[in-house]
């Protein structure tokens, strides 16, 4: 069933995508991480989570795992990119986030997606949990 991504959708699991660069930290832990343990999931970004197994293996079990997918794109990190369009393809939502002063860079495929725009991790927070709230089953 994990092979075929069908567990994904039973789980409190949340896999969160986002550039790991430390100016964005506060943004993982006080606005995408509290946003999302409010409306009741378990937020996940791989690099806090113990593994030996290789990176991309790891992530790709790790978003088969996962009922949604949170992809901020602040910096506009290649992965970011690719494992929110991982979590499409297997027809799962995802919740596009973007500090607004980095939204003009988004590149054009992702441009035309509603993404939560955001200037300060308590915003962050707040904009993620209505959306989540309002759009995805518990």
């Amino acid at each position: 069933d994990l092979q075929r991504g069908l567990f994904g959708p039973l789980n409190k699991q949340v896999f969160v995508a986002m550039s790991f660069d430390k100016t964005l930290d506060i943004a993982w832990t006080d606005g995408l991480k509290l946003g999302i343990e409010d409306c009741g999931f378990d937020a996940l970004r791989v690099d806090a989570k113990e593994h030996n197994e290789k990176i991309c293996d790891f992530i790709i079990a790790e978003i088969r795992k996962s009922k949604f997918l949170v992809a901020d794109f602040t910096l506009h990190r290649n992965g970011v990119y690719f494992e929110a369009g991982m979590m499409m393809g297997l027809g799962r939502p995802v919740i596009f986030t973007c500090r607004k002063d980095e939204l003009a860079k988004a590149h054009f495929d992702t441009r035309q997606y509603n993404h939560i725009e955001w200037e300060t991790p308590t915003e962050l927070r707040e904009r993620l949990k209505r959306r989540i709230q309002a759009t995805i089953a518990p």
